[in-house]
């Protein structure tokens, strides 16, 4: 167990959630959330609204890629100070350089547009994409980091999942209505601008002082220019997450890569399958906004509620449960069409189970983590929960008009939920061993 998990644990009340500790995560998890949809699923919406084909939606939903190999630059960011913002310390500083870079190319989208081609966008949004990525390093470790004790790094997990809620609840709905009344080009603009909450929060935000006392020794002991430096910062986050958690580290690697994919290789034909049965953007949002956001708060606080009581395992369990179930379910509006009704009840659940999924999820990985080396292990571990899901997404549009030739475009659409949602069950049953090792573990020896 980590540093940063150590200490007993604590009832917070309502005052704790207005810590300004607490406010600052809550803004930076917002930051965070911003330009993961619009360069995703809402980018898909908008290029289906030009009338893009599926498979190039797909496809061009690689650039996301950039958030499952954020590992590979992460040691940079753990042991270095960011140009010219360095100034501000070593978390904030690569937080500012990280989200004026994803402010600047999210308004060169909107300004952009589909009318220069597709090749100029994709270039933008993997700008975004990599700045993003780059945010979500430093975020992360700055939670881990700042925190005091295991509670309190609970509470930030919770802060920042409303956040980053709020923030996907912005760019997944509100959005819609937006480029409804206003333009694509003009919303992207919009989004563009909205990442001054997290530069504001950057500058009142704390640098971690226990976080930067061991790095300064690093530094001071060895540097990373180094050759000793350079194996400690790019092979020792490794070398102490394997030793700390033996053989098991492989499982536990091969059941957080496999946690998510329903979502995410369902998440490029979403927004399209709403185009294509007929609901309307202001439809979409309204629903999303209002029945998504109350169901996505509820799930956040079970999901975090099932974490500190019954533990990080089973609240994995019962998560990848419910994704299974709420992805699965897209296949009825394939039926049912542009029924709201159905349309809102899958909505709310989706909201929920994903939400309780990913504090879960969130959570169970921060425990993880060690003091000196915050930034890569937890890097490592979001870049592995996302790089089987962002490399089989590019897949979803060919694989659903594959399968159109044959079966029809709803059929196709349902068979897709439905396997998307059942790609989920080896995670869960590798959690059920993880689970069943830990309880053994447990045992006192006779």
């Amino acid at each position: 167990m980590s540093t940063a998990i150590a200490g007993a644990k604590k009832r917070h009340s309502f005052d704790a959630y207005l810590k300004p500790k607490t406010l600052v995560m809550l803004a930076l998890g917002f930051s965070s959330g911003l330009p993961f949809l619009l360069v995703g699923n809402t980018f898909g919406y908008w290029l289906r609204d030009e009338g893009t084909a599926l498979t190039a939606i797909g496809f061009l939903s690689w650039v996301g890629i950039a958030y499952s190999l954020k590992f590979l630059w992460a040691p940079i960011i753990d042991r270095t100070l960011a140009p010219v913002a360095g100034t501000l310390g070593r978390r904030r500083g690569w937080m500012l350089l990280a989200q004026i870079f994803v402010c600047a190319a999210l308004i060169g989208m909107g300004l952009a547009g589909t009318a220069h081609g597709l090749a100029l966008l994709g270039v933008l949004a993997l700008v975004v994409a990599f700045s993003s990525s780059t945010q979500d390093i430093v975020i992360d470790a700055w939670r881990i980091e700042i925190a005091d004790d295991g509670d309190e790094l609970g509470l930030l997990s919770s802060a920042y999942q409303l956040g980053y809620r709020a923030a996907l609840l912005a760019t997944d709905a509100l959005i819609l209505i937006a480029a409804q009344h206003l333009s694509w080009p003009i919303a992207y603009v919009i989004y563009g601008v909205l990442m001054v909450v997290g530069i504001g929060a950057t500058f009142f935000a704390q640098e971690p002082k226990n976080a930067d006392a061991v790095m300064n020794t690093k530094e001071t002991l060895a540097p990373l220019w180094t050759p000793r430096g350079f194996l400690d910062a790019v092979i020792g986050p490794f070398i102490a997450f394997f030793k700390a958690h033996g053989v098991f580290a492989f499982l536990m690697l091969a059941a957080i890569s496999l946690y998510r994919l329903p979502d995410f290789v369902m998440g490029p034909m979403a927004n399209p399958f709403y185009h294509d049965i007929g609901l309307t953007k202001d439809v979409v949002g309204a629903v999303r906004a209002s029945i998504g956001l109350i169901s996505s708060f509820v799930g956040i606080a079970a999901g975090g509620f099932a974490a500190l009581r019954f533990g990080y395992m089973r609240a994995l369990i019962v998560g990848g449960i419910l994704q299974v179930i709420a992805v699965a379910a897209y296949a009825t509006l394939a039926f049912t069409g542009s029924n709201v009704e159905v349309f809102a009840a899958i909505m709310a659940f989706d909201g929920f189970a994903m939400s309780f999924a990913g504090v879960a999820l969130v959570s169970y990985m921060s425990s993880l983590t060690s003091l000196g080396y915050t930034a890569t292990q937890y890097a490592l571990l979001a870049s592995t929960y996302a790089w089987a899901g962002k490399i089989l997404k590019g897949f979803s549009g060919a694989i659903v008009e594959s399968l159109s030739a044959s079966q029809g475009l709803m059929h196709a659409y349902a068979i897709f939920f439905i396997g998307a949602g059942l790609i989920g069950v080896p995670a869960i049953a590798l959690f059920a061993l993880l689970n069943a090792r830990q309880k053994a573990a447990a045992v006192p020896a006779p």
